[in-house]
């Protein structure tokens, strides 16, 4: 039998965190052929979700999947992520939390921001000399907040 990676219990366990806390949990994933997401909501190649158990109906967050309903623009949809598709999770409030390594999005023209698109607001990696390799730090370009992240391999 394969060993199962820790990926799907540090996902759960940052989620349990980040509710325990009063904070917002967010994925921020990658998006492949195997993601169900609204392709309008995906900006190069990717997609912050909220989590929080006001914002998501019947969430399950497995070993290989995480599956929710959530609103978009007011219609309530099916939301289906592989977790090896999952690059961060992260409170919104302060941005603590964890990042991973992820296969680069597949180059698809319908997930393709549209040319003149408002700029994607989700995290940008930032190059910060002071951190250990295996930290990134990350912000939000809107608002210049940084917060760490420890970028799991």
């Amino acid at each position: 039998m394969s060993e199962v990676s820790t990926k799907p219990y540090l996902i759960r366990a940052i989620h349990e965190w980040c509710v325990d806390n009063g904070y917002t949990p967010y994925l921020a994933v990658s998006v492949n052929s195997q993601t169900l997401v609204p392709p309008e909501h995906v900006k190069a190649g990717e997609i912050v979700l909220n989590v929080s158990p006001l914002a998501s109906n019947k969430l399950e967050m497995g070993n290989e999947w995480i599956q929710f309903q959530a609103r978009f623009s007011g219609r309530v949809q099916d939301i289906m992520v592989p977790v090896a598709q999952v690059s961060a999770i992260y409170a919104r409030e302060n941005g603590h939390g964890m990042a991973f390594d992820v296969p680069k999005p597949m180059a698809n023209p319908e997930l393709e921001p549209v040319q003149g698109a408002q700029e994607n607001t989700a995290l940008k990696p930032v190059v910060d000399k002071s951190d250990s390799p295996d930290e990134k730090t990350f912000k939000k370009p809107a608002s210049g907040k940084k917060s760490h992240l420890t970028r799991v391999k």
